[in-house]
Order: C-alpha cells, then structure tokens, then sequence
C-alpha cells in the first residue's frame, strides 16, 4: 500500500465518519466550506514551505507526482481529512457537554 491509497482511505473513511458515524454532516455545511478556505491557505504554505526547503521529504514512489505549491496533493487530502475529524469530534463533543463526576 502505497501513501496515495492511504490518503484516500483515510478520506472515505473521514466522509463516512462525518455523515455516519458522528451525524454532524459538516460536509453539508457552508460554514465548514467557510473554515476550511480560512485554513487551506495557511496548510498550503505550510506545506509549501516544508517541502521546498527539504525538510520533509517524499519518496517519488509512493506518492503520485501532482503537487500544489510543491507539496503533494496527497498532503491536502489528508489535511482536509483531519481537519474534518478534528471538527467534527469537536462539535460531536461539545454537543453532549463535558460530564463531571
């Protein structure tokens, strides 16, 4: 299994947990589209500044070549994939509130 697989199993595994698992259905949402574009270009410069400076390294074989600011497209996926976990456990959470003992 090369990263390129990983990063989309990851991704079907992230959609299916959203819709799902959590039932947040954030995807559906314009305000996660709204977060997300807030955070997309800070994750591409972040990845932009990463690997052009070799400070993270990809072996060309596993990875499918298609780079956005010299970072891997495989990089944006998974980044979209956590950030959509990270949201969405979030939200899942702070809708059933913190219970003290």
């Amino acid at each position: 299994m090369i990263y390129s697989d990983i990063v989309i199993a990851i991704l079907i595994f992230s959609v299916i947990f959203d819709l799902f698992g959590l039932k947040n259905s954030l995807l559906t949402r314009p305000l996660f589209w709204c977060s997300y574009a807030i955070i997309l270009p800070f994750q591409l410069l972040t990845n932009w500044w990463l690997t052009s400076r070799n400070i993270v390294m990809y072996d060309p074989d596993v990875i499918s070549g298609l780079r956005i600011m010299s970072a891997p497209i495989e990089d944006l996926i998974f980044g979209f994939a956590l950030i959509l976990n990270i949201m969405g456990m979030w939200e899942y959470w702070g809708t059933k509130g913190v219970q003290k003992d």
